[in-house]
Formats: C-alpha cells, structure tokens, sequence
C-alpha cells in the first residue's frame, strides 16, 4: 500500500547528503565536551549525561530539534537536573542501527565517559 501524499514517512532522513558531515561534526562537539555517562537502557533506547557550562541545555535543544526536523523517526527527551542534562533518544525497531550508530558516534568523541 503506498503512503498518503500527506503522512510523512519515519524510515528516513531527509537531511540532504551535503549537509550530513556537518550534522555529525554537531554532534560529535556536544559528545566531545559535554558528555559525561552514556547508558544504553535497551536497542531502542540511548541515555546520555551531558555536563558543561551555560548554553548546554539550550545547544542540545536546538541540535535535538534540527535532528527531529530531518529524521522525524527521533525521539529526543531532555531533562536538566542540577548541574546537568539527561537526553534520552529513542527509535522505532527499524532504527536501532541508526541509534548504534549515534551510541558509537557518541563513544568515540569522549572514550573516557562513564558507561
């Protein structure tokens, strides 16, 4: 069955090729200087600590919603709580590679986080 005109489809990126290095670089810096613990809960589910100074909160807002925007298959939720940030991201089944990708994204920008 082929998918309404209107319904957009959550299997896929629509952030145009040239422009995903860059996204990556994003978020390579958030990991690289704010990430303190990476916990992965199940397939579907990643939770990250993040710590730093201000702007934190507000910079992975704004990373989290232009991710949301291109690749609606997202789920970001952030919770501040005293000096830092849980993100939880969470995927449908049929996205956990993409989640692997991001947790292994996230493990070679700062090796040294808890986990």
């Amino acid at each position: 069955m082929p998918f309404a005109k209107d319904v957009p489809r959550v299997d896929a990126c629509s952030l145009p090729s040239a422009a995903q290095p860059l996204r990556i670089a994003e978020f390579d810096a958030l990991f690289a200087n704010a990430l303190h613990r990476l916990e992965r809960v199940d397939a579907r589910h990643l939770r990250l600590t993040l710590t730093g100074g201000d702007g934190l909160e507000e910079t992975t807002r704004d990373l989290t919603a232009r991710e949301s925007q291109c690749c609606s298959f997202f789920t970001f939720t952030i919770t501040p709580t005293g000096d830092h940030i849980v993100l939880d991201i969470e995927v449908p089944t049929a996205q956990t590679a993409v989640l692997d990708g991001l947790a292994t994204l996230a493990t070679d920008a700062a090796p040294t986080a808890g986990r």
